[in-house]
């Protein structure tokens, strides 16, 4: 143990899997907590492998209308570690948007609090951050592995569509007969799978799903009563000094588990993927233009382009794009440039929204949003909130939504197939109980 100032200790650990379990388990006391996992991917740049936020200092909680300039004010009274989200229908405040859809999940459009602890989890040491480290790290330490995580309480669930195979086919060819009139030349089209009367242990039905899907970007997140329960793979926007960086994620095939030769061919099918490389060079192109308003001259650049990761369930085309951002420019600044995030929107940006606006029959809320953390010196790290699972524990209403990217050479039939394997995991975590 290391005493390094009067507010933060460092206890070493043995079992690095454990201490996680029993983190998640002391968690469930607070109304408001962040548990933020890299589930130990080394995905360039690293961030923190497990970053923890718990109880409430103060926060700012806002719909769309001025939400961004509240928050940079909240931002500027205190140097201080902030952990929350941004939801998708910020877009209205942003450009001339609206949103009239329901949403039955009802997480704030932008929500941020300075946490009571922060805790960082690594393999061979925990760091705690907070008023008594000694007595936080006592009651982790006091917790069993299993305490709150068994599935007593959650019932099996029947997951509905929100849309029939039909109806969405007949969506695709309509957003196709767009994109022919050159309204679009791509559009992210996403559709809800959702249950009712849905009674679930929130903790335990994280702890599966990154059994099942553990991702590089995964979180488990409580605002009162509702709950994010995230798998995502996609990294947003990560800003470390005046180095700004976005990973889009653009190309999908499934992994072929316990076959490797046909596993190899999914993954090489994507590789040579004309449809797939398509999209990901118009994301990229969307976001090094976003970059381009706030970086400097000549400063942004493509890192990586197409490049494959493999995660449980798919595997994904990811290409890197980075920048240096002038001087003086504030947070809100940078998001107004960059969101929301262009893989899930399309190009040209605001004609995508309004087609989503139009088309999509749900809502998004804080799905393709983005949830993570800001540091007390201003880096931040945000992932992209999808293959997430949504929560209400008070409507007892539960939601998932799925998507792709629609271009005019899409065909229909594999656009629902492409939805219906980025919900497999969500889906096998709620209906086998």
């Amino acid at each position: 143990m290391i005493n390094t100032n009067s507010t933060t200790r460092i206890f070493t650990i043995d079992d690095f899997g454990q201490v996680k379990e029993k983190v998640l388990n002391w968690l469930q006391r607070f109304g408001t907590f962040s548990f933020l996992d890299n589930h130990q991917y080394q995905l360039t740049p690293h961030s923190v492998e497990c970053l923890v936020a718990a109880g409430v200092k103060r926060e700012i909680k806002a719909g769309t209308g001025h939400a961004l300039e509240q928050l940079q004010r909240f931002m500027d009274e205190k140097k201080s570690w902030l952990f929350g989200h941004l939801g998708y229908d910020l877009k209205n405040e942003i450009e001339e948007l609206s949103s009239l859809k329901t949403g039955r999940i009802a997480f704030p459009d932008l929500y941020f609090f300075e946490p009571e602890v922060v805790i960082r989890i690594s393999p061979g040491e925990i760091r705690i951050e907070g008023e008594d480290p000694y007595k936080v790290f006592a009651e982790i330490s006091g917790c069993n592995v299993s305490d709150s995580l068994e599935e007593s309480d959650t019932l099996p669930i029947s997951i509905q569509n929100r849309l029939s195979q039909q109806e969405y086919i007949e969506i695709i060819d309509r957003l196709r007969e767009h994109i022919l009139r050159g309204d679009c030349y791509e559009i992210n089209f996403c559709q809800e799978f959702f249950a009712e009367k849905a009674i679930i242990n929130p903790v335990a039905v994280y702890k599966k799903l990154s059994n099942i899907s553990p991702n590089p970007f995964s979180a488990c997140y409580r605002v009162d009563d509702q709950w994010l329960l995230c798998a995502s793979p996609e990294r947003f926007l990560q800003k470390l000094g005046n180095a700004i960086l976005s990973q889009p994620i653009k190309g999908t095939s499934k992994r072929v588990l316990h076959d490797q030769a046909g596993d190899d061919q999914s993954r090489a099918e994507l590789v040579a993927s004309a449809k797939d490389r398509s999209e990901n060079v118009m994301v990229v192109d969307l976001v090094r233009n976003d970059l381009a308003k706030i970086c400097t001259e000549g400063s942004v650049k493509v890192d990586e382009l197409f490049g494959i990761y493999s995660f449980p369930q798919v595997h994904q085309m990811i290409s890197t794009i980075s920048g240096e951002l002038k001087k003086n420019i504030s947070f809100t600044e940078i998001i107004r440039a960059v969101f929301p995030m262009g893989s899930m929107t399309g190009a040209p940006k605001k004609r995508v929204m309004e087609l989503i606006e139009e088309y999509e029959a749900t809502r998004r809320g804080i799905f393709s949003g983005a949830t993570g953390y800001i540091s007390p010196n201003g880096d931040f790290d945000f992932n992209v909130v999808i293959r997430s699972i949504m929560y209400n524990a008070r409507s007892q209403y539960l939601s998932f939504q799925a998507g792709s990217g629609i271009t005019f050479n899409s065909d229909p039939q594999k656009e629902w197939e492409e939805c219906l394997m980025k919900g497999e995991a969500m889906k096998k975590v709620l209906e086998e109980q």
